[in-house]
Order: structure tokens, then sequence, then C-alpha cells
């Protein structure tokens, strides 16, 4: 079956960079676009990026210029470079396949942004 496993969430201080993880497993990974998807308590989960099956990338406007979406095909990775944070970066990241399926939602990675 298909899972994604998050990594690399943590507690940083505003300004700041991190760097996640997303390891998929279950599925042709080559042959999906791929997203980042950030979900605050009381809200519903938000898009942060995208990236197609040729590498093309999409930001949501608030991190456009700080955020990079890339991925390793042969690892079966997607990975979120996240640089000048600021603490409205707050949240659990997740990661899903284009478009996402409800089942698929993995655990996320927590991101603090606090000094």
């Amino acid at each position: 079956q298909v899972q994604f496993a998050e990594s690399g969430g943590g507690l940083v201080q505003p300004g700041g960079s991190l760097r996640l993880t997303c390891a998929a497993s279950g599925m042709i990974f080559s042959g999906y676009d791929m997203l980042w998807y950030r979900q605050v308590p009381e809200a519903a989960r938000e898009w942060i990026a995208t990236i197609t099956q040729d590498g093309r990338t999409k930001y949501r406007d608030t991190v456009k210029g700080r955020f990079t979406i890339s991925r390793d095909n042969a690892k079966k990775a997607v990975y979120l470079q996240m640089n000048s944070l600021k603490s409205e970066d707050t949240g659990v990241y997740y990661c899903n396949q284009s478009p996402p399926r409800y089942e698929y939602w993995g655990q996320g990675t927590q991101v603090t942004v606090s000094s």
C-alpha cells in the first residue's frame, strides 16, 4: 500500500532553516506530481508547494523565494528546503501525491518557528 513518511521537522528560531524529507513507498513514485501541505490547529490543511513528474515547481505565494521543493526519483523521496523561516510557517507538514488521497496522509512532521 502507498505510504508517505515525513521527517526533518523541529524547533527553529525565526530566520533559520530546515529541510523536510518525505519518503514514499508502495507506488511508482516517478509517475506522480508530489505535494507538500501544512496544517495548524483548528484549520484545514493548506497547500504549500508542488513538484511535477518532470521537475517543474509551484509555490504558495507566502513561501515563494524562501522554500524549495525537490525530488529524487531513485530514492522515492521529495524534499522541502525551508529558509528564512517565520513564525507563521509553524505547523505540521505533510506530503502526498497529486491529487492528494485522504487515505495516504501520513503522520506529518512538526515545524515550530519560535524564539
